[in-house]
């Protein structure tokens, strides 16, 4: 006599595939990381191309009055003007930073941290692309900024804005009790 089996069910199914992460929800993770950090490079980059054909530099074209000024710049120093003069060495440091996300990027659990770790890498390859490949030269270029808010606020630029409001909301996830790429566990 043989021994029947039966198929499983789909609910049989569906709460195996929730025990275990599977590896598409890994690569879909992965691509989604990419694909917003592509996006943020490019659109960095191609606004930092309209800016400086459309823009001279150093004269403030107003945008939204009392709001957003564009205003070309180029930058020498890190964010708010931090160490001007020495490019070359935020150019090493953006390299090293570029490496260590996209290592630790596997190990990313949830969406969430991978779409927030696709916009940082996107904003530091944005002004690392500036750093090596615009004047005065390789590793030393200086970095495209335009945007400009009033009270004296520093001119920046997208890939800028990404690296600061992930920083931001980073703190506030980790604040709210989250763990950095981590998905939440249950208590």
């Amino acid at each position: 006599m043989a021994a029947t089996t039966r198929a499983p069910t789909a609910s049989a199914i569906q709460t195996k595939r929730l025990k275990s992460p599977s590896i598409s929800a890994h690569l879909r993770r992965q691509f989604w990381f990419l694909a917003v950090a592509w996006l943020v490079v490019i659109a960095d980059q191609l606004s930092k191309v309209v800016a400086i054909a459309n823009l001279e530099f150093a004269r403030p074209v107003v945008a939204i009055p009392g709001l957003l000024n564009f205003t070309l710049l180029y930058n020498d120093s890190a964010a708010f003007s931090i160490g001007g003069g020495a490019t070359w060495v935020f150019s090493i440091i953006s390299s090293v930073a570029t490496l260590v996300i996209l290592w630790l990027a596997r190990k990313i659990e949830t969406t969430g941290w991978a779409l927030m770790a696709g916009v940082l890498l996107g904003g530091v390859v944005g002004n690392l692309i500036d750093r090596l490949t615009r004047a005065p030269g390789f590793g030393v270029g200086h970095v495209v900024d335009f945007l400009q808010l009033p009270f004296g606020f520093p001119v920046f630029n997208i890939a800028d804005s990404a690296i600061v409001l992930i920083a931001i909301f980073t703190v506030i996830r980790v604040m709210r009790g989250d763990s950095i790429g981590r998905a939440k566990t249950s208590k």
